[in-house]
């Protein structure tokens, strides 16, 4: 898999005689703070670690020679050989890994073995079941080839989302496209099975109740809308505002309002058993308009002893006065950007997504940014620079993943589309300044001496420049170190096969699973040692070896440490 940045103005840059000298040269591509992480001079004397505590163990060693780490394997490998006796040592170790995730929602364009294997190969982290498409047959298939996928990979682990249909709004069928145009009149009526050139049934008997005379109707998330004229007891008559092609069965939203629908619904239910049965990571809800929605899945998949994490989708008008006990209620939460910019002013979105992100960080939660963005790739080899933009904007504000929706799932050119998002989130992570956490993050864990020695971990990460190892059973202590967003990867192993997949979300981590011993220090060699077989970490790097969390491991309940060993 692809874990370095590949740049063609870097390999112009370094290469080119006529830009100075190569010190000059390296200087040019520094971000803030660069310096002191990555490009450490091969003479600058690495800083004493103190022991601060009798409970933290920091035993420093002498730090190994900086070897030369190429910043491109196909642009520039051959170009830096080449380049003066002073390039080495500017580039120090580890090798630089994407630590934002990207989930994939899997449809007709990669539902085969093969696709599964590219998209886990080309950066994909969690693969999406939109259960509003196919059914139970299609999605086992899936759901089967990512876990052969997990069982042969001795590297990578892809966890599995199911997503509810929720309670949509939709219109009925029509024997052909109809082309609506600017000033025309049409309706909408709850009677069934209706559908001629002006008038077409709507699958909620409630519609009428629920949109009032003004009200905007949106088809499709904005493609059309209609302004609401007149309504009957069982139709509601409306003039055309933005003309277009209205199809079978299209979405429909009333703009700043939601249908009065519970956000599960009996196919939710069954979708949701389905689920428990084939032991998913995720369920992803949609349409959560109260927490009350969150703690009544959870008492269920408690009843049914399922170990399944819950992400609520905001994305519903409701949903945003309730926004703070919903995400405390749930595992994490993902900005549905679609509906929401449906039923809320379109402006108030990229507000919303900040805030969104900023309280699933402060609260210790999961949080993912998704909906058209790279929306134009499902028919076009290249985004556009705005969709660009928009995966670094997600980056940079702190999401654990971001997500493709039609891209991958029926879109032409689903790799390249995970290529881009890949190699976007990787250069805009390599320019963001270590340490940058919520100022109040620790109140989320506040009851934990945990939280304490995942803060001083960061602390010892970032100073040094170093990965952190942790070993977990539950996953508690690798989220709470992800949520830190120490500057190195966060390498995570479990005994535990759910764990080991439900971490693959989380921002930063890298999750290993491996049999434990019943003696510590053997269970940090072999832990070690994987690491270094798999090109993870090289002889000489260090490490920060990290013992907490809720349930011990090889140590008293009362008992934490921090280690920095070499390998």
């Amino acid at each position: 898999m692809a874990n370095v940045v590949a740049t063609r103005s870097i390999q112009s840059l370094l290469l080119c005689p006529g830009n100075g000298s190569l010190e000059d040269r390296v200087g040019k591509l520094r971000p803030s703070r660069f310096g002191s992480k990555v490009l450490a001079r091969s003479d600058r004397r690495s800083p004493k670690t103190v022991s601060r505590s009798a409970r933290i163990t920091a035993r420093r060693t002498t730090h190994a020679e900086p070897k030369v780490v190429p910043v491109s394997p196909e642009d520039v490998l051959q170009g830096v050989r080449h380049l003066s006796d002073t390039s080495v040592g500017m580039w120090s170790t580890p090798m630089v890994r994407r630590k934002t995730k990207i989930v994939c929602t899997i449809g007709p364009s990669t539902n085969t073995r093969e696709m599964i294997w590219k998209l886990a190969e080309a950066g994909m982290n969690v693969a999406r079941m939109n259960m509003s498409h196919g059914d139970h047959a299609s999605h086992q298939k899936v759901i089967d080839l990512v876990k052969e996928y997990n069982a042969q990979s001795k590297d990578n682990v892809i966890a599995i989302m199911l997503d509810t249909k929720g309670p949509e709004v939709r219109s009925g069928d029509l024997p052909q496209p109809l082309m609506l145009t600017s000033g025309q009149e049409f309706t909408f009526t709850i009677c069934r099975g209706v559908g001629t050139a002006d008038c077409v049934s709507v699958n909620y008997d409630d519609f009428v109740n629920d949109v009032e005379v003004g009200d905007m109707l949106l088809v499709d998330g904005g493609m059309m809308s209609l302004r609401v004229k007149s309504k009957t007891e069982d139709s509601v008559k409306c003039e055309v505002i933005d003309g277009g092609e209205l199809k079978s069965r299209r979405h429909l939203n009333v703009r700043g309002k939601s249908a009065t629908l519970p956000s599960i619904t009996d196919k939710d239910w069954d979708d949701i058993k389905f689920g428990v049965e084939n032991k998913v990571d995720f369920y992803a809800v949609s349409f959560v308009k109260d927490a009350q929605v969150v703690h009544d899945l959870k008492n269920y998949l408690k009843s049914c002893d399922a170990d399944i994490h819950v992400i609520v989708k905001i994305e519903s008008a409701d949903s945003i006065p309730n926004l703070h006990s919903i995400i405390t209620a749930a595992d994490g939460a993902m900005v549905a950007r679609g509906d929401l910019g449906a039923e809320l002013p379109i402006e108030e979105v990229p507000l919303l997504q900040e805030e969104i992100i900023r309280m699933c960080r402060s609260m210790g939660k999961a949080v993912i940014v998704a909906t058209n963005m790279l929306e134009s790739m499902i028919v076009h080899p290249m985004p556009t620079r705005a969709e660009v933009s928009d995966i670094a904007i997600a980056v940079r504000e702190g999401a654990d993943a971001v997500m493709l929706s039609g891209e991958t799932a029926h879109g032409k050119f689903p790799l390249k589309a995970v290529k881009v998002m890949h190699t976007v989130s990787l250069r805009t992570e390599a320019t963001i300044a270590a340490g940058e956490m919520p100022s109040n993050l620790g109140q989320a864990f506040k009851n934990h001496m945990s939280e304490m020695f995942a803060y001083h971990a960061t602390m010892m990460s970032n100073t040094l420049g170093i990965s952190t190892v942790v070993f977990t059973r539950t996953g508690f202590m690798a989220i709470l170190l992800s949520h830190y967003r120490p500057s190195g990867t966060i390498f995570a192993f479990t005994n535990e096969k759910r764990i080991h997949q439900r971490l693959a979300l989380y921002q930063g981590v890298c999750p290993i699973y491996m049999e434990f011993s019943d003696d510590a220090e053997q269970t940090f060699a072999n832990a070690l040692a994987v690491l270094q077989k798999q090109g993870m970490v090289k002889e000489g790097e260090e490490v920060a070896l990290v013992q907490s969390g809720r349930k011990p491991i090889w140590r008293f309940q009362s008992t934490h440490n921090i280690q920095v060993r070499k390998v």
